[in-house]
């Protein structure tokens, strides 16, 4: 298992955006040596201009190329070649409660058409968090 990366350099935003995510390479199932592509529907639960954490339970190798195909607001898909940079597998143990990490992957976004596109929905989400932030910031009472 590949550990996840320590510094993130493109802000993320939290979200849950519907994710289908396809391998692009065949892997070998190693029971029957039969080729096969991977296709989920999955849950997208962090996203930044340069990659996405995909919420799933059964993770894919770190390495391997995939398609992303991202249903942001607006009735828009963003669809994106990327690699799969770190896993995190579902832990064995429970945590206590507020520090459970979900199982799923780190993907590095390396092309796609729609990539402007996701850049503009990511900066667009930013503004507005950031914007009502310093409301938030402004209508609370000032501690002396």
């Amino acid at each position: 298992m590949a550990e996840e990366p320590r510094q993130k350099s493109d802000p993320r935003i939290s979200l849950r955006l519907r994710a289908r995510i396809s391998t692009i390479d065949p892997e070998t199932d190693p029971r029957t040596g039969r080729r096969f592509f991977r296709a989920a529907d999955e849950i997208c639960a962090n996203l930044s201009r340069g990659g996405a954490f995909i919420s799933m339970r059964e993770t894919i190798p770190t390495g391997r190329r995939v398609l992303v195909e991202l249903d942001i607001p607006g009735g828009q898909q963003v669809q994106a070649v990327g690699r799969v940079a770190w896993t995190r597998k579902a832990l064995a143990t429970q945590l206590p409660a507020g520090h459970a990490r979900e199982p799923g992957i780190g993907i590095q976004f390396l092309a796609g058409d729609g990539l402007w596109r996701l850049d503009q929905f990511v900066t667009r989400t930013l503004r507005r968090r950031n914007a009502s932030d310093a409301v938030t910031e402004l209508a609370s009472p000032q501690q002396s």
